[in-house]
């Protein structure tokens, strides 16, 4: 195998590609690179067995041929050269030497032969859907932040994906909060499917989002995103996801209006005041002003701001974790966000304001118990 490319364009691919491979595996056969080169494209591979990423760009390519390549010395090498420098890189593919030669020096290392690396799925008789890239990209950002890290809850541990008919969800949950976005304006006439993705998979996928997203196929085992120069294959975390429908109260019917950046603002400096064990901040609302207060107690410190509001009701009192509600704001675009409350011991569900057209974002967050 042999061909030229210049440092900046490989060091690119490799950082792509090498976000999946482990430090340390049981495994150590995942700890390289393949190359695979065929004409003037070079197709680089990457895979902890859960998650796989074959990424392409062309070279001056002169003899095709596949070989693993050690990852770490490989990108410290590249990494270090400056960007512009032509690199020609050849491998025995018998003895798996290879050599990498710019204008300054030469560089030797020894592989293995691409025969021992892996095999990637084949999704050449999977299901297609066709979602465009900012709408993934939507669909991600708006869940992925509300999933569990909690490995004893697997299922939650990922986000759902609802494919239907006439609108696609993405869902997650952690058991204190949850999100439910919906975009109706979507179809798939012949292909309704419920997936759960780990949120690896989807931290790696946001990578690859400047790059057209041309279909996503999908089987009971994996789902394999190809985008304009890169396949990414990933396992579905094979669990069923909780009924989230039932948690998500319908009759809270006090409603709290507030402009979103004030409110987030004000959670952030209070939360700079709030216990570290339960970094509690205190809503107290009333018809027209929303105090917004917190205490450390061991510390002797506290905080208290109040910012416009409107609220149907004439007061109430209800704490959360400031770490939710700021996650939960900082992921709402409206300008105003409005707070359907019950009592200060029931979900409150915050939704933007004025919803985007065509979608339906909610976030529901569990209160904390008020210290007295």
């Amino acid at each position: 195998m042999k061909f030229s490319v210049l440092s900046g364009e490989l060091q690119k691919i490799l950082i792509k590609t090498g976000s999946v491979i482990p430090s340390k595996s049981a495994l150590p056969i995942l700890e390289n690179y393949m190359f695979s080169l065929k004409g003037n494209t070079l197709t680089v591979t990457a895979t902890d067995m859960d998650v796989s990423i074959s990424s392409s760009l062309k070279t001056k390519g002169e003899k095709d041929g596949s070989i693993i390549i050690p990852a770490k010395r490989l990108m410290d090498t590249i990494r270090a050269l400056p960007l512009n420098v032509e690199i020609e890189i050849s491998a025995d593919i018998e003895s798996c030497k290879i050599l990498m030669k710019t204008d300054k020096g030469e560089y030797r290392l020894t592989g293995q032969t691409s025969d021992e690396y892996p095999q990637i799925p084949d999704s050449k008789d999977e299901s297609k859907i066709f979602i465009e890239t900012e709408l993934l990209k939507k669909l991600i950002s708006k869940a992925m932040f509300a999933a569990s890290s909690d490995e004893l809850r697997p299922a939650m541990t990922g986000v759902l994906f609802q494919i239907k008919k006439n609108e696609i969800r993405s869902v997650a949950t952690d058991g204190h909060r949850l999100v439910k976005f919906i975009y109706s304006d979507f179809e798939s006439p012949n292909f309704e499917k419920e997936i759960i993705l780990p949120t690896k998979t989807l931290n790696v996928i946001s990578r690859y989002l400047d790059e057209k997203l041309n279909s996503i196929s999908v089987n009971d085992s994996h789902v394999t995103f190809h985008f304009e120069n890169t396949i990414l294959n990933s396992k579905i975390i094979d669990e069923k996801y909780p009924n989230y429908e039932s948690v998500i109260p319908t009759d809270n019917n006090l409603l709290l209006t507030v402009n979103k950046n004030e409110l987030l603002s004000s959670v952030r400096r209070a939360s700079f005041y709030a216990s570290s064990t339960t970094h509690q901040v205190r809503f107290f609302a009333e018809k027209n002003l929303l105090t917004i207060s917190a205490e450390d107690i061991d510390f002797g410190s506290e905080a208290k701001e109040t910012i416009p509001c409107e609220f149907s009701d004439n007061t109430l009192e209800i704490g959360f974790n400031a770490v939710y509600i700021i996650d939960i704001l900082t992921h709402i675009e409206s300008e105003e966000v409005e707070f359907n409350l019950s009592s200060p011991n029931k979900a409150a569900v915050v939704i933007p304001k004025p919803k985007q057209e065509k979608e339906d974002l909610l976030m529901l967050v569990m209160p904390v118990r008020l210290n007295n």
